[in-house]
């Protein structure tokens, strides 16, 4: 049944944007921009919106609640690609989910007077098993509940952004106060997990009111907005806070850049706004990534144990998705854990602008787009990760362990215990 308008459609892009990744990655984006850190965020969004095109025309064609995973299997078949690339997905949420539970745990901080690692590691427990508890008692909640926290989070990032217009310097983000072209490149990079989110809206595309239509508009509309927010809350940020204090506290960076206008009030308001954002994110992104682990078992592609649900819930897609996502978020720090979601969310998206490359006649796109869109997000994942070789090997270190850790999964689990490919309807 047809009950999502295009209000609808935009409203699930932008809560799955603006979601814990702006609070958590805008300190890492000021690190290495420096004055040119609204740049990064528009370089950033510019590689999402081309996405943006190849997911609105896939989407258009296979409408489908299994979206991402449906259109590399249409592309590509079932086979090693399609297998390891719909595992990186699933994964790559588990780090979406540990970098909003460090978040979580960094503005958290902010309300104890002592703070220890100790402190930090409960805070990271508390913002994964709560949402995990939720998602077993009620799912009703989580949709129920994602509509007023987006429409709390959006309303107080605008007003930091207004209070905050009449406290700017702009010489603060004059060409002399900029980074190098790879640092500004590098930022916007490692900031592009905060643009993962529209890809949400293809998982509704069978409940959306005229589809064709809406669909479409539902993702340049979404995208283009949060770049507009985006770069705005970066100027307000850059412009309003000397460059040490936000380096200081960047890991928290949003919170400091609302005190000059709003005060030790604006401070704690952001914090909480933080809090709430980051904390329904992991609700959603829980519920959402029990259900993807579900679909990929039911494809053959992980282990039957995970099509095991009790009700409509997948029990043992949602134990292992909190489990990996807490060892993930207590034994990586902030920065690896956005570098690592950036990097697989731009892998997985140059997958899907591929595949929409190969389909072009079908979804009937442009082929030149889908070029264009193909190569922005190769190069940007060989900018982030040639960045990250220079500055962070560990970082590199576990991304690649998580490439070749599903390859070699679907290798062993597809060739030795299911034995062949298969695929089932969504």
């Amino acid at each position: 049944m047809k009950t999502i308008s295009l209000f609808g459609a935009v409203s699930i892009g932008i809560g799955g944007m603006v979601g814990g990744g702006i609070f958590a990655v805008l300190g890492d984006a000021v690190s290495l921009a420096h004055g040119a850190t609204p740049i990064a965020f528009f370089i950033a969004g510019v590689v999402a919106f081309l996405t943006a095109y190849s997911y609105a025309k896939l989407a258009t064609t296979y409408q489908s609640r299994g979206g991402t995973v449906v259109f590399i299997d249409n592309a590509f078949g079932h086979n090693l690609l399609s297998g390891s690339a719909n595992l990186m997905l699933w994964m790559s949420y588990l780090v979406t989910i540990a970098l909003y539970a460090s978040a979580f745990a960094s503005y958290g901080m902010t309300f104890f007077s002592h703070q220890t690692p100790f402190l930090h590691h409960v805070l990271i427990g508390v913002a994964i098993m709560l949402p995990a508890l939720i998602n077993i008692v009620s799912t009703s909640f989580v949709s129920k509940s994602e509509s007023i926290i987006v429409a709390i989070k959006v309303v107080l990032l605008i007003v930091v952004i207004i209070a905050g217009a009449f406290y700017m310097d702009f010489s603060r983000v004059a060409p002399q106060n900029y980074e190098s072209t790879g640092s500004i490149l590098a930022a916007g990079m490692i900031i592009f997990v905060a643009y993962e989110g529209f890809e949400l809206i293809a998982n509704a595309a069978q409940s959306i009111v005229n589809p064709e239509k809406n669909l479409p508009r539902a993702f340049y509309l979404s995208v283009g907005i949060v770049i507009f927010l985006y770069i705005l809350i970066a100027l307000v940020a850059v412009t309003t806070v000397p460059q040490k204090e936000l380096l200081e506290a960047k890991d928290y960076a949003l919170a400091i850049a609302a005190k000059p206008a709003l005060g030790m009030l604006g401070f704690k308001l952001v914090a909480l706004a933080a809090l709430l954002s980051t904390f329904s994110a992991i609700n959603a992104t829980i519920f959402g990534n029990a259900r993807l682990g579900f679909m990929i078992a039911m494809d053959g592609e992980l282990p039957t144990l995970f099509e095991y649900e009790k009700g409509d819930i997948p029990i043992m897609g949602l134990f292992f998705t909190t489990l990996l996502s807490l060892f993930i978020a207590n034994f990586i720090d902030l920065e690896e854990i956005a570098i690592i979601g950036s990097a697989s969310f731009l892998l997985i998206f140059f997958i899907v602008n591929l595949s929409a490359l190969k389909l072009y006649k079908k979804i009937n796109g442009r082929r030149y787009i889908f070029i264009l869109s193909s190569f922005a997000s190769l190069f940007a994942l060989c900018m982030l990760l040639f960045h990250t070789y220079e500055s962070n090997p560990r970082a590199i270190i576990i991304f690649m362990t998580f490439i070749f850790g599903a390859i070699l999964f679907e290798l062993f689990y597809g060739k030795v215990i299911r034995g062949h490919f298969f695929k089932r309807e969504y």
